[in-house]
């Protein structure tokens, strides 16, 4: 067996060194010129002939090559000298081209169309000339030839006068338009009667043209009326919206009921177009009936033209919504229903097990994606507050299309959707969640476009009445950072890019503790193993959005040591590489106060690098880095620069790091000179408003805070009170109810006492005190604490809080909504809230304390007066226990 498998592999090995030997005798020597000495003669001009006989010379006697070089070259002959070139050159010019092949007659369509444009050609005559050459070659036999010469004078029309219109191409256009002409002839012939119908009046154009538009939608060919067909729309605005309704409207409805299905496609199309024109009676009466009975023979028999019709639905409806009764707008938006679901179901609903045809199938995907495409005008025009009830189904739907085209055109057209829904946009959530996890990267990649503007529109207007209002809260996250995962593992690293960089919203979407725990992780994971430059760069910017966001201080110390320790220090060159790029972002989006406090130091350090990739790299960044330093309060960030520029100077040995160095020093030294001053008033101003911004967050956090803490406290405030009172109300209940000896023996001489005081006050005749409280709010207040003043005083010291609280928080609010903080924003504001509340005005407080002396001093009073008359009382009382 191994002998034969040995022979076998011999035999292949010196069959392959055979065909190499054969291939040795198929060699043929190889020229050493590409033209022999007598082509060479033939194509050499003497050099004594100017560009005019040049040209004539080369069109009589060169060849197709120096033909076509002559005819490209016309423009600038006719720039020379236009009398000579229209005199010797053009007549050579139009005789060629009677026997040219199809590259110089295109050659000479896209000269000519440069002279008619470019307003070179001054002269009638000349205009003339090239016109005829024009007209006689739109008969060409080539199709591809001649329509590019219709092109061509289509084209120039724009730019002729109306007189040259109407006597070099009006004239011949009669004899063209005429059934015995060429197929070709008469196709031509409606183009151009669709061109030339806007350069005139409508009494022209109905007096001139209207006759032959006639004449050529009752063409016996299907492809002049259709393309007739086309033109009506030119037509209809050239006569005005007086004469077409008598002139145009009749035609179309005719051709809509042709036999010839791209015929009516044609008049379909142009009704759509010229919707605004016809009045609401016609569009009752005409329109409706006319396109109804349209869409159910298309949905019925034709699906070539069902997928016209689905692309111009959605304009279709907008055009005629004006005009519909209930009755057709329902039965409009139930036709759409049956688009949305063509080839997927049946009308009664079940399910199609059908298998169509690979050409139908393609149709219906078609069909539907064009469905997918008018679903935010379709919105619209089923009222956005009956979405849920009318169209969430058909959404639902779509999203979930088993074709890859009509999920990727809804994920296209979401953020349209979600603008459209406004407070109900929490009814498509689960569906924005759906797209996020789609299995295809073409359905992301779609729906990156706006993703920024989705999330934020999602998440702040979803605030609806039901339960599915919440799906984005648990739902959401894990569907963006399942998205990242999937763009990471394929290959299409431009589609993660772009993911990455709509990440950068996410501080406005979802809260610090999310992005902290779910994405910055995975954030540092990209910086630090992708492979991918764009990549990385673009996860760095990412993650200093994240850290320029969080308004959590113990998260962003983490997150800058972190950086400092994977980055800034780690093994890897590359890492330390990525560090660099990270500080010119950081220079981008802090403040210099921040970044010269938390990043500059650790970039300076860079400069004993052992790899001279990373000293090239902070060389090129030393003038930026000088930027951010400010004098004189970073004096001694600029002495360490300058230590770090020294030594570069004086030990570097790579000498691409040196001559760096070098140009870097030129640069530093001109910096303050050459940089104008209000370039460098704008960046201050830019670098105050950074460093304001960051200040609020600084406060916002401090009042978060303080806020969370204020109600821990009163939370754990009512409910101690909440115990007391249950137990106060326990104690109230057992005293009330126990009928015990024991406890009438405890409480018998209290009782006396108190009858006796009473019977003393009803004979007595000082005022009486007020009424005793209650004795269950007694026990209350005796069981709150020992200190009933403290417990009294409690509460409304609270509820200051509370205010202060709740004014901070609106303070914050506020500046947190303004676009550009100015100088008297939200720190301020800040400072005089907490003011107002803790520090009034001296004479308030003046008149405030002298109130508060004179309750008191009648308090004291009052006490004094009352223990007088308890005394008296009991003296009293005293007696007249003595005489009884």
């Amino acid at each position: 067996m191994f002998v034969s498998k040995m022979t076998l592999n011999q035999s292949s090995l010196f069959g392959q060194v055979d065909d190499l030997q054969d291939l040795t005798f198929i060699e043929r020597p190889i020229r050493r010129s590409l033209k022999t000495a007598e082509e060479i003669e033939k194509l050499t001009v003497d050099e004594d002939l100017n560009d005019i006989e040049r040209a004539v010379y080369l069109l009589s006697s060169g060849q197709d090559v120096q033909r076509a070089s002559v005819i490209i070259n016309l423009p600038n002959l006719v720039r020379q000298n236009p009398a000579e070139t229209f005199r010797r050159v053009v007549p050579k010019v139009r005789e060629v081209l009677h026997v040219a092949g199809a590259d110089m007659q295109l050659a000479a369509a896209g000269s000519f169309l440069t002279l008619l444009q470019d307003d070179i050609v001054l002269i009638q005559t000349h205009t003339h000339s090239i016109l005829q050459i024009v007209l006689l070659n739109l008969d060409h036999r080539d199709t591809v030839v001649s329509n590019a010469w219709l092109e061509t004078l289509l084209s120039a029309i724009d730019a002729l006068p109306k007189e040259t219109i109407r006597q070099e191409i009006l004239s011949p256009l009669v004899s063209k338009a005429q059934l015995s002409q060429s197929l070709q002839a008469r196709l031509a012939s409606c183009r151009i009667l669709g061109k030339v119908a806007c350069k005139f009046e409508s009494p022209i154009v109905k007096k001139d043209l209207l006759p032959l538009v006639r004449s050529l939608c009752q063409d016996v060919e299907y492809e002049v009326r259709s393309c007739m067909c086309r033109q009506l729309e030119n037509i209809a605005r050239g006569i005005g919206l007086d004469h077409t309704k008598a002139a145009v409207l009749p035609e179309l409805v005719e051709l809509a009921r042709d036999e010839g299905s791209t015929v009516r496609l044609a008049a379909f199309d142009t009704i759509i177009n010229l919707l605004e024109m016809f009045d609401s009676d016609d569009r009752t009466r005409v329109i409706f009936p006319l396109v109804k009975t349209f869409c159910e023979k298309c949905f019925k028999a034709d699906e070539a033209v069902l997928a016209s019709l689905s692309f111009q639905y959605g304009k279709l409806c907008h055009g005629l919504s004006a005009s519909f009764t209930e009755e057709q707008h329902l039965w409009f938006l139930e036709f759409y229903k049956k688009l949305c679901v063509l080839g997927l179901q049946h009308e009664n609903g079940h399910s199609d097990n059908q298998v169509y045809p690979l050409e139908l199938e393609s149709k219906y995907a078609l069909v539907r994606r064009n469905c997918a495409y008018n679903f935010p005008a379709m919105v619209l025009f089923a009222d956005p507050n009956h979405f849920l009830t009318e169209l969430y189904p058909t959404f639902s739907s779509l999203c979930n299309d088993p074709e890859i085209t009509v999920r990727r055109t809804m994920a296209e057209g979401f953020h349209e959707i979600v603008k459209l829904l406004g407070p109900n946009v929490h009814f498509i959530h689960k569906e924005l969640v759906v797209l996020l996890q789609d299995d295809s990267l073409e359905v992301l990649d779609a729906l990156l476009s706006h993703l920024q503007e989705t999330l934020e529109l999602a998440t702040s207007r979803g605030e609806g009445p039901g339960p599915e209002s919440k799906l984005i809260v648990p739902e959401l996250v894990p569907a963006l950072a399942a998205a990242e995962q999937k763009a990471a593992l394929s290959l299409r690293w431009r589609v993660h890019e772009r993911l990455l960089q709509r990440y950068a919203c996410l501080p406005r979407v979802v809260s610090a503790d999310q992005i902290y725990f779910r994405f910055l992780q995975r954030m540092f994971a990209i910086v630090t193993t992708n492979n991918v430059l764009p990549v990385q760069r673009e996860a760095a910017r990412t993650l200093c959005m994240f850290l320029r966001y969080n308004r959590k201080q113990e998260q962003r110390q983490e997150i800058i040591g972190k950086v400092l320790q994977e980055l800034a220090q780690g093994r890897s060159y590359w890492n330390r590489l990525r560090y660099l790029d990270l500080c010119e972002i950081a220079m981008e989006l802090f403040s210099k106060a921040y970044f010269c406090k938390h990043f500059l130091i650790q970039a300076l350090e860079l400069v004993n690098d052992p790899v001279a990739n990373v000293r090239y790299k902070l060389c090129h960044m030393l003038p930026q880095l000088r930027s951010t330093i400010r004098l004189p309060a970073d004096k001694h960030l600029l002495q360490q620069l300058e230590f770090c520029v020294r030594k570069l100077l004086c030990r570097e040995k790579d000498k691409d790091v040196v001559a760096t160095v070098r140009k870097t020093v030129l640069e530093l030294d001109k910096m303050d000179i050459t940089e104008p001053y209000h370039k460098r008033h704008e960046r201050d101003l830019l670098d105050q408003k950074k460093e304001k911004e960051e200040t609020l967050l600084l406060e916002m956090e401090q009042l978060e805070r303080q806020q969370s803490e204020a109600k821990l406290t009163s939370e754990k405030h009512t409910e101690k009170k909440r115990r007391d009172s249950k137990t106060g109300l326990s104690g109230t209940k057992g005293l009330s109810g126990s009928t015990s000896g024991a406890t009438l023996s405890t409480s018998s001489g209290k009782e006396l006492r108190k009858a006796k005081l009473a019977r003393s006050r009803s004979l007595s005749s000082h005022p009486t005190t007020p009424k005793m409280a209650n004795p269950d709010k007694t026990l209350k207040v005796k069981d709150s604490g020992s200190c009933p003043g403290k417990g009294k005083n409690l509460l409304p010291m609270n509820a200051d809080e509370a205010l202060r609280s709740h004014h901070f928080s609106v303070a914050a609010a506020s500046s947190v909504l303004s676009p550009t903080p100015s100088a008297s924003s939200m720190p301020v504001l800040i400072r005089s809230n907490t003011t107002n509340t803790l520090v009034d005005h001296p004479h308030q407080h003046q008149h405030r304390s002298s109130t508060l002396d004179h309750r008191s001093t009648n308090g004291s009073k009052d006490t004094q007066s009352r223990k007088l008359s308890i005394q008296r009382k009991s003296n009293s009382f005293g007696m007249q226990s003595g005489r009884e």
